[in-house]
Formats: structure tokens, C-alpha cells, sequence
């Protein structure tokens, strides 16, 4: 698998940490050239000398996918540096603090849609229209395990990822004969810097999130990042509007 993505350049947003990092750490070691994303310029520039390190080749570009002008500079910024794109992980997302629907206000609602949502469909908006200049690519989208189910006090988490799903479903169907492909991860928990620390605020609910996983564990970066790896390489060429369970059994239930 590896030797087909010699050459070739990926796109990982939310790259600073966790999944995003593991993913583009994952498209260097398999020898693409990887544009990272995100808002955190330390994080990501720490992801770059991660790459460089290993080595591999990475650049770092400061880009809020909520904003169009971001996300289109961002696109531009990779065909200028490497002239094409072949496969983007459109990872960038952000959590909310848990609270009842009827206490959810306006301004969370709207950071977390414009984010979690919007986001995805402009960065897919500019990726496939590089794409369909080259002939194809492949992208994967984040959504989540609550992008397949429910969950109480996250609606608008929930929401977002259900939408993540929606989108990469209905990409796929208009992208489909023009040789782009397009799928979704849906990670349950998974060990990243924010659980982590969320777990050290509140030590009782790991045990608990841990138990709502039959596989018996927490998922770590590096194996959704495989995912989307796989996902993206030849060996899934037959895979279109997917949304992949990556959640040790918890959707299963």
C-alpha cells in the first residue's frame, strides 16, 4: 500500500494533535507529501518536525475551516507548493461542554455547525474542484461514532456529525463516475491529548466510557489513522460513501 502514495500529497486538518497528527505522521510514513491544517500554529508546526524528523516531507498552514477565505488559501497554498492533491482528511472538529438541548445556547449551536459542518462541506468544496482538475482523488471525513447514534447532551455535537455524514454520502454520489471517492471515519473513544484531559478532570467517567466498548478499551490515533489511510489507498477502490465504525463494538450494541 505504501508505495502508491509515493509522490502523491494528502491534506489533514485539524492536524495540531491527536487523530489529525496520527493521520498525517501516518500519509508521510507511506510517502506522500502532507499539507497540515489547523488553527494551532504550535501544534502544528510541532506536527511538521515530527514528519521532517521521520523523515518526510510536511508543510504547516494556519487555516479556520469555518472561514471560505481560509480554507481556499489553504487549497491554493498545496498547489502551489506541490501542484496537486490527491487525498485530504478533512479532520478539524471541536467538542461542547455537556448540557441539556433546552440549555444549549445560540453562540455554542452555531460555533460547533460552523466547525464541524460547515467546515467539512468548504473544505470539500475546494478539494474536489482540485480533484476533478487531476482526474480523482480520495477524501475522508471525521464524523463519529455519534454520527451513527444518539447521544444525550450533545445535540449539536451529534447533529454536526450526523450532517458529516449526510455530506460525504451525497459528495460521494456526484463525485462518484468523475473518480473521487468519498468516506467517513466514526471514531468512538479514542485516547487524544483532549480526552486525556477531560479524564483527569473527571476521573469516574473513564472508567465508564471505557466500559461502552465491548472490545474492552479506548482506541488510540494511530489506529484511526490506519483507517483512514486504508481508506484512501487502492485497496478500498471499490468504497464510496461510507461511513466506517472505528469504536471497538460500542455502535454494534
Amino acid at each position: 500500500m505504501a508505495g502508491q502514495f509515493a509522490g502523491k500529497v494528502a491534506l489533514v486538518t485539524g492536524a495540531a494533535a491527536g487523530i489529525g497528527r496520527a493521520s498525517a505522521q501516518a500519509f508521510a510514513r507511506a510517502g506522500a507529501r502532507v499539507v497540515l491544517a489547523d488553527v494551532d500554529s504550535d501544534g502544528g508546526e510541532t506536527t511538521r518536525r515530527l514528519i521532517e524528523e521521520s523523515p518526510g516531507e510536511a508543510v504547516f498552514i494556519k487555516a479556520d475551516v469555518s472561514k471560505a477565505a481560509d480554507v481556499e488559501a489553504m487549497i491554493d497554498a498545496a498547489m502551489k507548493r506541490w501542484g496537486r492533491l490527491d487525498y485530504a482528511h478533512n479532520n478539524a472538529g471541536v467538542g461542547e461542554s455537556r448540557v441539556a438541548l433546552a440549555d444549549m445556547t445560540e453562540e455554542i449551536w452555531d460555533r460547533t455547525m460552523s466547525i464541524n459542518l460547515k467546515g467539512v462541506w468548504l473544505c470539500m468544496k475546494y478539494e474536489i474542484r482540485r480533484m476533478l482538475e487531476q482526474g480523482g482523488g480520495a477524501i475522508v471525513n471525521t464524523s463519529s461514532a455519534v454520527g451513527l447514534v444518539g447521544a444525550r447532551q450533545q445535540c449539536a455535537y451529534v447533529a454536526s456529525k450526523h450532517g458529516v455524514i449526510g455530506l460525504t454520502k451525497a459528495a460521494a454520489l456526484e463525485y462518484a463516475k468523475a473518480g473521487i471517492r468519498v468516506n467517513a471515519v466514526c471514531p468512538g473513544g479514542i485516547r487524544t491529548p483532549a480526552l486525556d484531559s477531560f479524564f483527569s478532570s473527571s476521573p469516574h467517567i473513564e472508567a465508564r466510557v471505557t466500559a461502552q466498548h465491548p472490545i474492552g478499551r479506548l482506541g488510540t490515533a494511530e489506529e484511526v489513522a490506519e483507517v483512514v489511510l486504508w481508506l484512501c489507498s487502492d485497496a478500498a477502490s471499490f468504497i464510496t460513501g461510507h461511513a466506517l465504525a472505528v469504536d471497538g463494538g460500542a455502535t454494534a450494541q
